[in-house]
């Protein structure tokens, strides 16, 4: 890298089935970096996700709306202004049962891959 920062105006748009958008503006997708990744994320209602155990360890900063989090089985909801950072091999469902969209910023160390998110079969 010539300069000493990335000023991102054109993040990368992962393509998704289940009505979510993930724009992410830092890691391997955007900038070919496997350090961190960084994704600004808007759930739709209704959206949920399989349980997962990543091998990252993940950030999260809801700005709008609610999301539903079940760690370990235990149901934690984050409101607009709340964050919360789970460690890397917890498994985890994401979701949004609620009836508005949940816009939040999503932080993986290492970057997210799918490799490494683990899914389980739904």
């Amino acid at each position: 890298m010539d300069k000493k920062y990335i000023k991102q105006t054109a993040p990368f748009v992962v393509p998704t089935d289940d009505g979510k958008s993930i724009k992410e503006h830092f890691g391997l997708a955007s900038i070919k970096t496997g350090e961190y990744s960084v994704a600004h994320m808007v759930a739709p209602q209704g959206w949920s996700e399989p349980f997962q155990t990543p091998e990252f360890d993940e950030i999260t900063f809801v700005f709008r709306g609610k999301k539903k989090f079940v760690i370990e089985g235990e149901e934690i909801i984050l409101h607009a202004g709340e964050s919360i950072f789970i460690q890397k091999n917890t498994r985890i469902q994401y979701s949004n049962p609620f009836d508005e969209e949940c816009e939040y910023l999503a932080i993986c160390l290492p970057a997210f891959s799918m490799d490494k998110v683990n899914r389980e079969e739904s």
